[in-house]
């Protein structure tokens, strides 16, 4: 059920061509295929591979949005402070731009 409301939620935020073409991309062609693959196997019955493969196919879906998931913490308040004391920030600062490698 997760899944789907989060594809779906994809959907409904950037559009359904967006989507199309987000997931379709050569460079998140392995996010993809993992992200489906575990789906399978959570829908056939083995959750924790299916979880492990989703898990794999979302942070490397999505890496290339962490940086901007970075600053936006940084402005929430009291929280974004902690975010902003130096040794975390010099660790937003060395992976800022950076894929995940796969």
């Amino acid at each position: 059920m997760g899944n789907i409301l989060f594809i779906s939620g994809v959907s409904l935020t950037i559009g359904p061509k967006s989507t199309m073409q987000f997931f379709m991309k050569r460079q998140n062609f392995k996010g993809t295929i993992s992200f489906g693959a575990g789906f399978f196997f959570v829908v056939i019955g083995w959750p924790v591979i299916g979880m492990i493969l989703e898990s794999y196919g979302f942070i490397v879906l999505f890496s290339g949005f962490w940086p901007t998931l970075a600053v936006f913490i940084q402005k929430i308040p009291i929280l974004g402070w902690v975010f902003q004391q130096p040794f975390v920030r010099s660790f937003f600062d060395r992976n800022r731009g950076k894929r995940v490698p796969v």
